[in-house]
């Protein structure tokens, strides 16, 4: 497919356990380690909502890890 043809195909946008999203073609198997994130459409529609959910692009467990870090010591969680 070439850059000036616009993909119409359908695609689902997928997370995975780090909170990071990606687009993947609907008629595929979804890969391991992914799942639905609940928005099919074409490929562009599929990334502009990515784009307002993905707000913070740091994985999961990065964004815990510093939240850990900046919590007083003795502080409950």
């Amino acid at each position: 497919m070439s850059d000036e043809t616009e993909d119409t195909r359908e695609h689902v946008a997928v997370v995975n356990h780090e909170e990071q999203y990606s687009v993947w073609l609907a008629d595929r198997e979804i890969p391991a380690g992914w799942r639905d994130a609940g928005t099919r459409g074409t490929r562009a529609e599929c990334l502009a909502w990515i784009e307002t959910v993905w707000t913070d692009m740091r994985p999961l467990s990065l964004r815990q890890r510093m939240e850990d870090d900046a919590r007083p010591a003795g502080a409950a969680a």
